[in-house]
Order: structure tokens, then sequence, then C-alpha cells
């Protein structure tokens, strides 16, 4: 079997642990991190092979090829954004990886679908319900695909879940409660970056599009229409927790350096997920694999959890009306005392509920990953899965096998894989709940999509 032919797009942390390493066969650099990138602990240059790197940051791709070479492999060839067309004509990938910051995707998918050529995209799919209206465009009018990487669905419990649902044992669903929580640590990291941003899409389509994409797949309905609430609680300028700044109006001002601030709650754990340097740090910020975001995260350009930019929401409730009658009751914080969620399914037939959290600390709650299936008229039942750590929940390697190897028979019956179609409805939702927070009124996911 001849090996496939990758262009990565993005060279993100995300990018270089779930993809370019494990193509590359770097499996040494495993990172199985709070922030959850997913681990490089599969080899599959069997199977790929990673022809090229494109990114706004020539410096962080240089600083990659010198490891290759010291690990005596060859460098990469490397093109800017701008060159992208150039890199499809002259090395005519297979398929190109899309890991670049959210509203970067919308140019490369599209390029990459007007030449023809097969396109693996990051969640969420796009930043924007009319990038995702442009997407689904471009793929219609070519003969390339896109496979949108919504990994959620591949974890081991909610493929048990997925089942018990195909297999009738609640009957039809009728409502789903979804209580998500980002700890203080995983939360607080957003907030300085990229994402705190409504210009780059904001958390309620980078985040919150997971959670809708799992809960859609789970129902088996189109979505509809969504109604939410949010609001900017932990961070920002008017933070509750920013420490004190001495003449200062309440509310004014803008980072608090990262090597001050040591009355501030959320400096230890930022510094422990290397968002923050230590006191002493200097230079651009550091990523994983030891390498530099010299153009994102420059030194003279400190980004905090306080800064007035800061214009999204950290908290979130909604509602979301599906095709059939069935309703989603969701909701979010992004500063919480645990990392997890609570699952609960109601159906005709009876009911399915499951906790998956762990501490700040790493510690899985009591009851994480039992699945419990109570029918309507019978005896409770529960399932203790055996879910891997790291890799989101073992999520990760069995999506690569999907998209790199093989479809499995039990991707195949279970529907893992997420069509486009799937990915703009998930972003079309993430855009609905911050757009009803600011709006006070629902919007439905035809209006969004057109």
């Amino acid at each position: 079997m001849s090996r496939k032919r990758y262009a990565v797009c993005g060279l993100s942390n995300r990018g270089l642990a779930a993809f370019v390493h494990p193509l590359m066969g770097l499996s040494g650099g495993r990172v199985d991190g709070v922030l959850g990138y997913g681990g490089a602990g599969d080899d599959l240059s069997a199977s790929g092979t990673v022809v090229a790197l494109v990114d706004s940051d020539r410096q962080r791709v240089e600083e990659f090829n010198a490891q290759l070479r010291a690990a005596g492999a060859a460098a990469l060839p490397y093109y800017s954004p701008d060159a992208f067309d150039d890199m499809l004509g002259e090395l005519a990938p297979d398929a190109v990886i899309v890991t670049s910051p959210d509203r970067t995707h919308e140019a490369y998918i599209v390029a990459a679908l007007a030449r023809g050529v097969e396109v693996i995209t990051e969640k969420p799919m796009v930043s924007s319900a009319a990038a995702a209206r442009a997407v689904l465009r471009a793929e219609s009018a070519s003969t390339a695909r896109i496979k949108v990487t919504h990994n959620l669905r591949y974890a081991r419990t909610h493929r048990v879940i997925k089942r018990m649902i195909l297999d009738g044992s609640i009957g039809a669903v009728t409502r789903v409660t979804l209580d998500y929580h980002v700890d203080l640590r995983h939360g607080a990291s957003y907030f300085s970056r990229w994402n705190r941003q409504r210009a780059h899409g904001g958390l309620a389509v980078h985040k919150c599009c997971h959670h809708f994409d799992l809960v859609t797949w789970l129902v088996g309905r189109e979505p509809l229409e969504i109604f939410g609430y949010g609001a900017l609680n932990y961070y920002g300028p008017r933070s509750p927790h920013r420490p004190p700044q001495p003449g200062a109006a309440p509310g004014a001002g803008s980072a608090v350096p990262a090597g001050e601030g040591e009355h501030d709650p959320y400096l230890r754990g930022l510094r422990d997920t290397g968002v923050v340097p230590e006191e002493n740090g200097t230079g651009a910020r550091t990523g994983l694999f030891g390498l530099h975001y010299a153009e994102q995260y420059p030194a003279d350009r400190p980004m905090y959890i306080y800064d007035d930019e800061i214009d999204i929401e950290d908290t979130y409730s909604a509602v979301v009306g599906y095709e059939g009658g069935a309703s989603l009751a969701y909701s979010i914080d992004f500063s919480s005392t645990w990392e997890g969620y609570r699952l609960g399914i109601s159906g005709t037939h009876g009911s399915i509920e499951m906790l998956h959290g762990r501490t700040v600390d790493g510690e899985p709650l009591p009851g994480s990953d039992l699945v419990v299936l109570a029918p309507l008229f019978g005896k409770r039942s529960t399932v203790q899965v055996d879910a891997p750590r790291g890799e989101h929940a073992g999520a990760d390697p069995e999506m690569r096998r999907d998209l790199f190897v093989e479809q499995s028979a039990e991707s195949r019956e279970l529907g893992l894989a997420a069509t486009s179609l799937e990915g703009a409805w998930a972003v079309a939702l993430g855009e609905g709940l911050w757009r009803s927070a600011v709006e006070h009124r629902p919007f439905g996911v035809a209006e969004l999509l057109g």
C-alpha cells in the first residue's frame, strides 16, 4: 500500500502532537498534557508522510526542522500561507491537514477543494457560519471531500452510549442535558490566547462546537434552533479575582505582567500549563516540544487574562431544539473547580447517565466513566468503561486510525467520522449561542447556514 502524502497547514501544538509526530513516526514526543492536545504515541509513518509545512511563523518551522535534522531526519519544505496554492501545484499532496487558528481554516479548505485535494480539518471546521456556508459551497463544486476531526465521538464511553441508543435501549431520544466544566487552569489558558476574541471565533465556536457535535451525533437528528445566555464572569478587566493595581480605576488597565501579580490566584495554574512563563522568563511564548511562538505570542505583546481586549463570554447556558422534537439543555463555564461533564439522555423507554471528570490536579472523580442505563420499567444497570487516560480518553488514536489507516467496521456502524455538514451544524450552533446571548433572541441553524 502506497503512503499518502499530506501537507500540514498550521504547526500548532495540536497539529504537532496529534498529526505531524504520528505521521513522521516521532512517537518519543508523547504529550498527554492538561490542555488536551493529544498524544503522539501512534506511529503512522507506514500509512502516510508529511511533505510540507504551511505556517505564517517561519521561525517556528525552522526550529522544528532543526529538531528533525538533529534527530537525523530530513527537514520539511516550508511555505507561507500566501504560497499555499504554489505548494499545491508544486508538491501535489494527496490531502491537506488544517490545524491552524480557526479563522484561517476557510482559506486553506476552499483553496484545496478548488484543486480537488482532500481536506482533514481540526474542529471547529471554520470560525463562523458564513465561512461554513462558503466551505459547503466549495465542497459541492469539488471532486474532493472534507473530514472534520470531531474526536469526542471516538471516546470509548461515547461509543458505548451510542450503541445503547442504536440498540433501542432507551427508545427514541427526547431530552439531553450536558453540564460541562473547564477547570480554572485550562479555562484561564484560553484567555491568554487568541481564543479570547470574537474576531477569531471565540470559545462558543472553538470549544462548545465539540459538545454540540457530540450531542447531535448521539441524538441522530438535525439541529434546528438555539437560544442561550452568556456572560463574562471570571476574566477580563472587571474580574473579581483581578489583583488591585495602585492608582488604577476599577475595571481599568490592561495586562497584569507575567512577572508581577503574585496575588493573582490564577497565576500558578497558568504557569503550570506553560501559557505564562516563570517569573524570570523572557522571549516569545514556548509551546510543546520547546518550539517558540515568535509571531503569535511575541514577548513585546503579552496577553493576560485581565486584558481590556477580551470581548467574549466565559459562561453559557443554552437550549437546542432538534428535528423530531428532542432538545438539549447545555451549560459550560471556563473557571471550574473540576474538568469534565455530566451527561444525561432521556428517551421514551428509559435514560442513560454518566459522569466524566477529574480534579484540577488530574485525579478522576468518583464514579467517573460509569455509564448507568435505567429502563423506564425495569432495573438499573451499570457499565464501567475502562477509558484510557490522555489523548482525549483514548479518542485520538482511534480517530487517527480511521483517518490514516482504514475506517473500522465500528466507525461505519456508529457513524464516527464527521462530515462537513455536521461540522457546519456545530459551528452554526456555536455562533448561534453567542449571538443569542448578545441579541437576546433564538437563532435557527438554517438562518445561519442559509
